[in-house]
């Protein structure tokens, strides 16, 4: 949990540029194949600062979200006190329970390959499937095992600032092939503009790429159909030189 509380800090500055409007519309989509209607119950499991869920409470959603990190949930509601219709919370998605049942859960931005372990998966997937209605949806991003293994991944730097922070990002992989896992170790260099003050921080995320066959095993041994998985922001199939995928699955 201390890297997520460490991230929240550079999340919305590092994630500025991100489409949130633009996924928002892709996932109606994807959710309207199945619910016509309008004003349905969404979860969102690894929910970051909300600004995801912001979106979809916009458009007439009741949304509760859910992250472990207590500072990424502490933004959330400070950015979001106004609004009614959308609740955060802190937790962890294993085993994180509601009062309530859900049209829709989703976990965006890859926090299904956050659960690096097949114990971990299911117990994400039991969550999703405790918290929808018959027949509900559960809609999850993830990295794509051909896509990694075709196109592995390398040493990238992002920089960014706003008038108070700069921040400068180097992600080093290790890849760890016979356990479907990628390492990212993150090396940052947070400037405080305003104090002139540095920060430097050191993180280790590990990511678990997955396949489609054993995706479809996990869903189905718990409580699950797949019904349809694409590559990200498309109604394409994946293919091998695709990294980021999403699936459509029905509570069975």
């Amino acid at each position: 949990m201390d890297r997520f509380n460490l991230y929240a800090k550079y999340y919305d500055l590092l994630y500025q540029d991100k489409d949130y409007n633009g996924e928002v519309e892709y996932l109606q989509k994807l959710i309207k194949q199945s619910f016509p209607a309008d004003k349905l119950t969404l979860l969102e499991l690894g929910c970051g600062t909300g600004n995801h869920a912001k979106i979809f409470s916009e458009k007439g959603y009741f949304v509760e979200g859910v992250d472990l990190s207590s500072q990424m949930i502490k933004i959330a509601k400070e950015k979001n006190k106004e609004n009614d219709k959308l609740h955060f919370f802190e937790g962890d998605i294993i085993n994180f329970r509601s009062k309530r049942k859900f049209d829709v859960v989703l976990s965006l931005f890859h926090v299904v390959s956050y659960q690096d372990t097949n114990e971990k998966i299911q117990k994400t997937l039991q969550t999703a499937q405790y918290h929808l209605k018959p027949n509900g949806l559960f809609i999850f991003d993830f990295w794509y095992g051909p896509g990694v293994l075709t196109d592995p991944p390398v040493v990238r730097e992002k920089k960014l600032e706003n008038e108070e922070l700069s921040v400068h990002r180097t992600a080093t992989p290790q890849v760890f092939v016979n356990d479907n896992v990628v390492n990212v170790l993150f090396d940052i260099v947070i400037k405080d503009k305003i104090k002139n003050e540095y920060e430097t921080i050191s993180e280790k995320h590990t990511m678990r790429y997955l396949f489609i066959p054993e995706l479809r095993y996990l869903l189905n041994n718990n409580g699950f159909e797949l019904e349809n998985y694409y590559t990200w922001m498309t109604l394409d199939k994946p293919t091998a030189s695709t990294w980021n995928a999403v699936v459509v699955a029905k509570k069975q």
